[in-house]
């Protein structure tokens, strides 16, 4: 009864644990300097980020490995976010979520957001949050 009682409670702990550690964004490496037009924002996958044009929210898939086809750069959106006059160096971030594949891209000047998917080409997608 002891060990069993004592094997539950263990199962249970190292299960909470587990749950909390998939829960949480990954934390983020980032330079402070605000200046900069172009930043690396890592995932969950060990061989993805994803590459800001902090200048007009213009995003692009980023995958790295030892063997060259799998290393890769393909566009999320290469659509500009903003007019050409309104770019500033530093004006959009992107913010990780809880779930793998998502991110969220805030424009700091205006305050407007996008979901961003990266994935498997077909899964991608930005789109608009009102």
């Amino acid at each position: 009864m002891k060990f069993t009682l004592i094997s539950f409670i263990l199962i249970l702990s190292s299960t909470i644990t587990f749950a909390q550690n998939t829960s949480e964004p990954p934390v983020q490496n980032i330079s402070p300097d605000s200046t900069v037009v172009f930043r690396l924002f890592s995932t969950r996958n060990i061989y993805t980020f994803i590459k800001l044009n902090t200048r007009n929210g213009q995003m692009w898939q980023v995958q790295w490995g030892i063997d060259s086809k799998y290393r890769f750069e393909s566009s999320l959106s290469d659509v500009s976010q903003v007019s050409s006059v309104e770019e500033k160096n530093g004006r959009f971030f992107l913010y990780p979520t809880t779930n793998v594949y998502n991110f969220i891209l805030l424009d700091q000047v205006n305050g407007k957001t996008w979901q961003v998917q990266w994935g498997k080409e077909a899964e991608r997608m930005v789109v608009r949050i009102y």
